[in-house]
């Protein structure tokens, strides 16, 4: 076996990628990816990276020795081709808020009805609005948006998921607020609308009601004296009038083109013995609708900029009313196209009824596109923001699919996940005539060999010289009697026998120059006896069955890996068995 040490050639081949490294690194090369670049020029010295990685290592600490200025002059007199610029991406930015610089402190909030667990639809407003918050050094509001306890009913356990959500997403809010905790300042500033005329308690027959509005007509309740709105207003406080029978509008203009705009509704009155809150039960029965409330609420809190979906334009148009009966200055608003991720399910009514109906496991299953199915399955946080930034709060309308998401995520895990061997569909593979025993060193990363090893020793059996494997039955596609096949990192076998749960081969050669002249296909593999069970949840709630390798008993739960020629993985349980969920390839 020749000694790399002493190769000129293989010496300065390290020497220009350790330059080069140098120079995109403030003249600081690191050794991990100068060996990842050597290794995939000389892939045959792969089976001696320890002992590569400690000449790279030399060759690092003394060009890093040079300053920057010697460093380039090298490159610049050896290999100028080098330096033709790369073009870099730059990383986007979102645009600046319009009329930042009117506001003292930035603030947005998030506004949730917690009536389920966060899905990738919260995405886009939870991102936007915590990155322009933190871009100028403001405030992110979380504030519950819980007035229905009829149609949107509130449930307790939503409020902590929604809090564990934000801040696995890394968008920990600066102050939280619950709307059912302030009733009564809703109720102050209905009584002060009433009072100044510019609200009224509307008690007529809805249909009654939206014929008058269609024709642009005022129904008989609109200009009755204040006096009389506010006995009627009291009459709802005390239950004097049952769910339906009255309601307080907002006075608006009842020529406006859009019907909705018109006499919009504020305050109902609601069944608190049929639907009493989870939080505050029996203590109100008039209750706010989303207008009232959320329009309040953004003043009241000083949020500077709103940052929604279009759907909401109309909403804005109805609380602008009653900010200019109020004497107020409506916020800045950004209304945002929808986003939508083809396949994912991001109805919350359809996510509660399938865990109602047990089509799903829970909230984490591995269907759903909720952030605990998701943070499950090994998706990064920051691979949902980067792609949230990346969309940006455009108007138009945004069509994604998960392969978008997992673009970004791939990104984010391939330099910092280690690999191992995981075979689905396990096969016995028998390879005979092996003639001395392989003591073989799996990188943990391909890239960076200082992560370490996982070494395995396959010794032979007499008098065959035997060894047995385990092998995927998704590999049975390319192996046939005659072919040359490279089992990874070990050496090179030929086939002999196939039959549908176990293959025959004989050992062919060692060298990976020879596989490639070969064109052999190359197939991962873990030795018997040194395996343990595995079972991989699918995105769709299947079961890969399978064999891991033996290191992977030292995973521990929510590590993410990467199985080889399988994909990304979380581990989630490690016993005698492992469970992991799948991400993507």
């Amino acid at each position: 076996m020749n000694k790399i040490r002493e190769d000129a050639e293989l010496r300065e081949i390290i020497r220009k990628f350790a330059l080069l490294n140098a120079i995109k690194h403030d003249g600081k090369a690191q050794t991990g990816p100068v060996v990842g670049k050597v290794l995939a020029e000389k892939p045959e010295l792969r089976a001696r990276a320890k002992e590569l990685t400690a000449i790279v290592k030399e060759v690092v600490d003394e060009i890093n020795s040079f300053p920057l200025s010697e460093q380039m002059r090298i490159v610049e007199e050896k290999w100028p081709e080098t330096l033709v610029k790369e073009r870099v991406e730059e990383e986007k930015r979102l645009p600046p808020l319009p009329n930042a610089d009117k506001y003292e402190k930035i603030v947005t909030r998030f506004s949730p009805n917690p009536d389920c667990v966060l899905h990738l639809g919260s995405a886009r407003a939870i991102v936007l609005c915590h990155e322009y918050a933190r871009m100028y050094n403001g405030k992110f509001i979380l504030r519950f948006e819980d007035t229905d306890p009829k149609l949107k009913r509130p449930v307790l356990e939503f409020y902590d998921r929604i809090r564990e959500d934000l801040e696995w997403l890394g968008c920990k809010p600066d102050e939280e607020y619950i709307q059912s905790d302030r009733v009564p300042i809703y109720y102050e500033y209905a009584e002060k609308l009433l009072g100044d005329g510019n609200a009224y308690v509307c008690t007529c027959q809805p249909q009654a009601f939206r014929e008058k509005v269609l024709a642009q007509k005022p129904c008989p309740c609109r200009n009755l004296p204040s006096e009389e709105h506010l006995e009627r207003w009291n009459m709802m406080l005390e239950g004097k009038y049952k769910e339906g029978e009255a309601v307080v509008r907002i006075k608006t203009d009842l020529a406006h083109p859009n019907p909705a705009v018109r006499d919009w509704p504020a305050l109902r009155v609601i069944d608190i013995e049929k639907y009493p809150h989870p939080r505050v039960g029996t203590k109100y029965r008039v209750w706010p609708l989303y207008n009232f409330a959320c329009g309040l609420d953004d003043h009241l809190m000083d949020v500077t900029h709103i940052i929604r979906g279009k759907e909401h334009l109309t909403n804005m148009v109805r609380q602008e009313y009653m900010y200019k009966h109020l004497g107020w200055q409506y916020p800045e608003a950004i209304h945002y196209g929808r986003l939508k991720i083809k396949g994912a399910h991001l109805s919350k009514s359809k996510i509660v009824q399938g865990i109602r109906e047990r089509l799903y496991k829970g909230w984490d299953d591995p269907r759903l596109a909720t952030f605990a199915a998701l943070r499950r399955r090994g998706i990064t946080p920051e691979a949902i923001k980067k792609l949230i930034i990346d969309v940006g709060p455009k108007t138009s309308d945004v069509v994604l699919s998960w392969e978008n998401l997992y673009a970004y995520n791939r990104k984010m895990l391939d330099p910092n996940v280690n690999r191992y061997f995981f075979v689905p569909n396990p096969i016995q593979l028998l390879v005979k005539n092996i003639p001395r025993t392989f003591t073989v060193g799996l990188r943990l990363h391909p890239e960076y060999p200082e992560r370490g090893f996982k070494e395995y020793t396959i010794k032979p059996s007499e008098p065959n010289g035997e060894a047995l494997f385990w092998i995927s039955r998704m590999d049975l596609k390319v192996l046939s009697s005659g072919k040359i096949v490279r089992l990874m990192e070990l050496f090179n076998i030929k086939i002999e026998r196939v039959e549908a749960y176990c293959v025959e081969a004989s050992f062919a050669s060692e060298s990976y120059e020879e596989a490639k002249r070969a064109e052999a296909p190359l197939i991962h593999w873990v030795p018997m006896g040194m395996d343990m069970p595995c079972q991989v949840v699918m995105p769709d709630a299947t079961v890969a069955e399978g064999i891991a390798e033996q290191a992977c008993k030292d995973l521990k739960p929510n590590d993410i890996v990467q199985f080889e020629r399988f994909g990304f993985v979380r581990i989630d349980k490690v016993n005698a068995k492992i469970t992991a969920y799948y991400a993507h390839k």
